[in-house]
């Protein structure tokens, strides 16, 4: 892949001289720039209106100005390469200096290999004759309205937004849940929230807060009039969901409801719309959860993957600190969740950070015994630890080259550990961090086989498996297999999707028929609760072997 090399300002970076992006051939700098924590400032939706995106190219070659930057920028400018990163579309290696950089910002547009594959046409009323704008009553003078899906993580916020009158997705953002302050797993912060109420006013100031703060990114660097937004809707754990409403939290520590519906809408919008600068009669919505532990992002997932009009022995599994999972049946979608904890963003591994630049997220060991792996940012990035999808190409690879056990010993180690690269400092997994991977699979093997024990023993098989959530992005299927993450199924049958929560939320921003088609899948859904499972301490003892997962065979 080609490589973006910024050159950075050595006062403000006195130990970085220079930052290297990689990216795929024909995207503009601007958009870039756009998916990393430096960005240039911008006052326009990137068409070269403003003129204030200015760079100045240092290395590389460029093709020759737009007409946008023939009239923004004067003849001395360009001959001193000065151009608008907006309208510089880069094939090869490139070297520039922002001139006019935007300040940091805790959010950033969605890369497109972690964005999905799903078409939302089939949403987009009237879509056989042209886009019909989605009906938002009373509110008809608002010009160009505009609206916005977002997707509460528990790690992070993930939104887009669109223009209602075209449906056409304007731009996305997505930012760390600045809730992890109070714990990394939805459990520890309800129970935070329950102990004091400044805690749980803390927390959801600090999402509604967080909103705010995307939006205005949004403002300032799509240069986007917020009080064109006139919806907004929320999917995400039941947890986060409570959290954000204020409401029924202490709910979710009582057992008896984790299987009955918790309701956590909104009381009053009318200060959110003012405290995020939007459209004052806007539509501000919480797409409802379907139980106590199963919220309404695996239902937006299941919607996204169009998951009741595939084949019987179709898996939806949306990994994250609260992994849920939908079995479709043919007649029924039997769902649950398992507690997998943030070891799947890498979260409580010593050496782990998420997938952003620096990140191992690919692992192989060659025949030789060498381990080779692949950076996030590309080939002249250093690594300075190791996400999700790297931690399961390590430990499978470690398996096969006889270096770690089925049981996650390290063999021949007396430090019980293992060191496998030097970058800005070096990168060892230690037998705790291979400890939290098991624990996190052997719940999730643990879901698919509950689930699969619900179904008709004629329908109890798997075809088909669709992969959603961020840990999915990178993830290598065969790998995952080898540890018995995944099922045993042919790897061309498992669709790494992206954000299916994301995705289905889209769709039901967009479609007229959005109520009509929840009710329909809710409808379906039969509920699993796996801690009623009598033999849950069998299977689980069961998974957390590093060995393929059997659940059926053909």
């Amino acid at each position: 892949m080609p490589v973006l090399t910024i050159l950075l300002n050595e006062e403000n970076n006195p130990q970085k001289k220079e930052r290297n992006i990689s990216f795929d051939a024909g995207k503009s700098i601007r958009d870039i720039l756009n998916t990393t924590d430096i960005r240039v400032r911008t006052g326009c939706s990137g068409n070269g209106a403003c003129g204030i995106c200015q760079i100045q190219i240092k290395a590389g070659d460029v093709d020759m100005p737009t007409k946008a930057e023939v009239l923004q920028l004067d003849v001395s400018q360009i001959e001193e390469k000065i151009r608008l990163a907006c309208q510089v579309i880069l094939t090869n290696d490139v070297q520039i200096k922002i001139l006019n950089q935007a300040p940091k910002s805790n959010w950033k547009n969605i890369p497109e290999e972690r964005d999905y594959y799903f078409d939302l046409s089939n949403d987009l009323t009237g879509a056989s004759s042209g886009y019909a704008p989605v009906s938002i009553p009373g509110i008809k003078e608002v010009k160009d309205p505009c609206g916005v899906a977002v997707d509460l993580g528990t790690t992070f916020v993930s939104l887009a937004l669109y223009d209602l009158s075209t449906g056409k997705r304007l731009t996305t953002r997505y930012g760390l849940n600045p809730q992890v302050v109070f714990g990394s797993d939805v459990l520890t912060r309800i129970m935070a929230a329950s102990k004091s109420s400044s805690a749980s006013q803390e927390m959801n100031q600090l999402l509604t807060g967080a909103f705010k703060e995307a939006l205005a990114d949004i403002a300032s660097q799509e240069g986007v009039n917020l009080e064109r937004i006139v919806r907004v809707i929320f999917v995400g754990n039941t947890a986060i969901l409570t959290l954000l409403s204020g409401s029924n939290f202490k709910l979710l520590l009582d057992p008896k409801y984790w299987m009955e519906h918790i309701d956590c809408l909104f009381v009053e919008t009318s200060t959110l719309a003012e405290k995020w600068r939007i459209c004052s009669r806007a539509e501000i919505e919480v797409v409802p959860p379907v139980a106590g532990f199963v919220g309404s992002d695996l239902l937006a997932g299941i919607w996204a993957t169009s998951l009741i009009e595939k084949e019987p022995g179709t898996l939806l599994i949306d990994f994250g600190t609260n992994s849920e999972m939908a079995l479709w049946d043919g007649e029924s979608l039997w769902v649950t969740s398992a507690a997998g904890g943030p070891a799947f963003e890498a979260s409580g591994i010593s050496c782990g950070m998420s997938a952003e630049a620096g990140a191992v997220y690919r692992v192989n060991m060659q025949d030789n015994g060498t381990l080779e792996y692949r950076v996030i940012g590309g080939r002249k990035q250093k690594p300075k630890g190791i996400c999700g999808s790297g931690l399961v190409d390590l430990i499978s690879s470690l398996i096969n080259a006889g270096i770690l056990s089925r049981t996650g010993s390290f063999l021949n180690s007396p430090e019980n550990c293992y060191n496998f690269a030097d970058g800005e400092k070096t990168i060892t997994l230690k037998k705790k961090d291979v400890d939290v991977i098991q624990q996190a699979k052997a719940a999730i093997g643990t879901g698919i086989a509950v689930l699969l024990n619900n179904v008709n023993p004629k329908k109890r098989i798997l075809n088909k498996i669709y992969i959603g959530g961020a840990f999915g992005y990178f993830l290598d299927v065969v790998h995952a297999q080898n540890i018995g993450l995944l099922p045993q199924i042919n790897p061309e049958q498992v669709t790494l999707c992206g954000n299916t929560a994301l995705a289905g939320c889209e769709h039901m921003l967009l479609s007229g028929k959005a109520d009509e088609k929840i009710n329909e899948l809710m409808k379906r859904i039969k509920m699993v609760n796996l801690s009623n499972c009598d033999d849950f301490d069998e299977y689980f003892l069961q998974n957390l072997y590093l060995e393929p997962l059997i659940t059926h065979e053909k």
